[in-house]
């Protein structure tokens, strides 16, 4: 398909109610790691091990923003970002995941709540960002049916506290990440690996996010309640029947696994046979409970993926072939620069009917940036956004229901498993000294937010 050349991009081309923002996650940026009553999380505990992270580096520290969350919090103010997401970290409010209420990070939250609001900026709350206590992983974490009511405790917490001034809620983030990653492959805290493993998590995180929504919406009937996706722009590595059917099972993985059964469809297990091993786990009204009507869905793109045909994977009978191995521009995840993925994603979404709104919760890339004088000068990455927008727009000028974009990041940060070697910042951050540079792309954003 050619798109058409929808001229020079402007923020008012998106329409007056459009919501632009910026994503973070407390692991990644407030380090702290255990000042002030927080307790560990598992992923305090899987930097620890070795060889876990590259470079061996871990978030004991991060972006500090625990520290300088007023300083960073002027600088979203200062790029005329209206709208800020934030995670709220589980272990620094309930040190061991339930009962026991820590106040110092009920107030620590407070704070950035009210400073936010005292700058003009909206708060974005995401309930969940991978940082589960490690007290419950003691206990099998996502494993562990049990982590419904767990999750949902903390939900009641929260909302009883924040919801006053929190009228934007995010449930869960990319849970086909952290249960892939962190339950079948082992490469993301806790580490667990196996199909039994990971079928348990994908299904107690399906049923958690529909129990926690239900909480949210008990206490607060006003609030706008969402839930994001990590979503991957699937493509067949060639027309053979083989790669097209490889690429629909990773499809239904990667993109229908989650959304369904939140939408009442139950799980696609005539696309994906694997599937039906949950199907063993089930109660009798698991269909029901996991459905829930949520305000928006929150669609998180980056790239597409190619996919090949494989006898070798088992399950899915599928492998992704390289960006690098394609002759493609990819970033320093080894992530195809491919912007028509996010217009095919919102498509792809705004197909199901039980979806009202979509807003891009993230989308951004990390390239190699360096700092010259007062300047980091990251054109890579400004022309990525641009091109990104643009098929937001085009997917919008068609009729989707896309209401929001969100960059990931504000800050380069720890990412996960990367340690801080790739940087997806807006800002610049020097991890020695905790400078803070506002690079080319940041500046670009502002510009594009205050036309």
């Amino acid at each position: 398909m050619i798109k058409e050349d929808i001229g020079e991009l402007h923020k008012l081309q998106f329409g007056p109610d459009f919501k632009w923002g910026v994503s973070t996650a407390a692991f990644q940026i407030e380090g702290a790691h255990d000042n002030h009553g927080k307790g560990p999380s598992i992923w305090d505990v899987f930097t620890e091990r070795k060889g876990k992270i590259k470079h061996g580096d871990h978030a004991r520290n991060a972006c500090e923003f625990y520290r300088s969350y007023q300083n960073d919090i002027s600088l979203v103010g200062q790029l005329n970002i209206p709208n800020f997401r934030f995670s709220l970290s589980w272990p620094r409010i309930m040190p061991t995941g339930q009962h026991r209420i820590n106040n110092a990070g009920i107030s620590y939250y407070d704070r950035i709540i009210d400073t936010l609001l005292e700058k003009g900026i909206d708060p974005w709350v995401t309930m969940y960002h991978w940082d589960l206590p490690h007290a419950l992983e003691l206990k099998g974490g996502w494993t562990n049916r049990d982590v419904v009511s767990w999750f949902s405790e903390f939900g009641f917490l929260c909302g009883n506290k924040f919801g006053d001034r929190v009228k934007n809620w995010i449930i869960m983030n990319e849970p086909s990440v952290f249960t892939g990653a962190g339950y079948f492959l082992g490469i993301h805290a806790p580490g667990k690996r196996g199909i039994g493993n990971y079928v348990r998590a994908i299904h107690h995180a399906t049923l958690a996010t529909a129990s926690c929504a239900r909480v949210i919406r008990d206490i607060l009937p006003e609030a706008t309640i969402g839930t994001t996706f990590s979503c991957t722009d699937i493509h067949p590595y060639s027309n053979s029947e083989k790669d097209i059917a490889a690429a629909a099972r990773v499809d239904t993985l990667l993109n229908r696994a989650f959304i369904e059964p939140i939408l009442g469809m139950g799980y696609p297990v005539s696309d994906l046979p694997v599937l039906k091993k949950i199907e063993k786990l089930m109660s009798a009204d698991d269909e029901k409970k996991m459905a829930f009507d949520f305000d928006f869905i929150g669609v998180q793109c980056y790239a597409r993926e190619v996919v090949k045909a494989s006898i070798f994977v088992p399950y899915i009978n599928a492998r992704l072939v390289k960006a690098q191995h394609r002759n493609v521009p990819y970033t320093e995840m080894g992530w195809e620069v491919y912007p028509q993925s996010i217009y095919n994603l919102i498509k792809k979404f705004d197909s199901y009917k039980g979806i009202k709104k979509i807003i891009i919760t993230e989308n951004g890339s990390a390239f190699h940036d360096v700092v010259e004088g007062a300047s980091v000068n990251d054109h890579e990455r400004t022309k990525y956004l641009k091109e990104h927008l643009e098929e937001v727009l085009r997917a919008k000028s068609e009729g989707a229901k896309v209401e929001g974009y969100f960059i990931w990041t504000l800050t380069d940060n720890f990412e996960w498993a990367e340690g801080y070697h790739p940087r997806f910042g807006l800002v610049h951050v020097d991890f020695q000294t905790q400078k803070r540079t506002i690079k080319d792309s940041g500046h670009w954003y502002k510009n594009f937010l205050k036309n």
